[in-house]
């Protein structure tokens, strides 16, 4: 890989150290630094400082885009370069502008949020960046996505889904 990319991990803040989703975000973490990946994230708990620790222990870099609208929150000791945004709108625009793709754990209503976002802009055509799931449960949820809704076939195969981290960051490395 020539030059630096980055790439925008999102997912759960609620995800704790001793659970599951955290784990795989700091081996993503991990296997992303190793790969020469720069992790940014949205520099708060859960996943966001899983990954940014797991790359920062990788020797890798790590920036957090944080927001003012979160007074009581900051960044995370494993952020490298924290860049603050005034609103939760302007700290999406950041973090989908900066990178160069995304990949997405499980995560809440803020990760859907990401998703929804990601996912229309590329339909769109705005954006022309990977967006990667990892995990079954992506696949579940688009699949009842499609199934309620209307929504083409080659709009679905904007996202990518698969197993786990190894296969994230191997499809990342085709990619670029």
């Amino acid at each position: 890989m020539k030059s630096e990319k980055i790439i925008t991990v999102f997912g759960s803040s609620r995800a704790r150290p001793d659970g599951n989703t955290y784990k795989l975000a700091y081996h993503l973490g991990r296997l992303l630094a190793k790969a020469g990946f720069t992790v940014c994230n949205g520099g708060y708990k859960g996943i966001m400082e899983a990954s940014s620790q797991g790359a920062k222990e990788s020797g890798g870099k790590t920036i957090g885009i944080t927001t003012e609208a979160f007074e009581l929150r900051s960044a995370n000791s494993w952020v490298d370069e924290e860049i603050s945004a005034k609103s939760y709108i302007e700290r999406l625009e950041r973090l989908i502008y900066i990178a160069d793709a995304f990949i997405v754990l499980k995560g809440g209503v803020g990760t859907l949020s990401e998703v929804t976002l990601l996912w229309c802009l590329s339909v769109i055509g705005e954006i022309q960046k990977p967006i990667i799931l990892i995990g079954n449960v992506w696949r579940k949820t688009i699949n009842d996505l499609k199934k309620h809704l209307i929504i083409s076939h080659d709009e679905a195969q904007v996202l990518k889904v698969v197993k786990n981290p190894e296969d994230a960051v191997e499809l990342l490395k085709e990619l670029f």
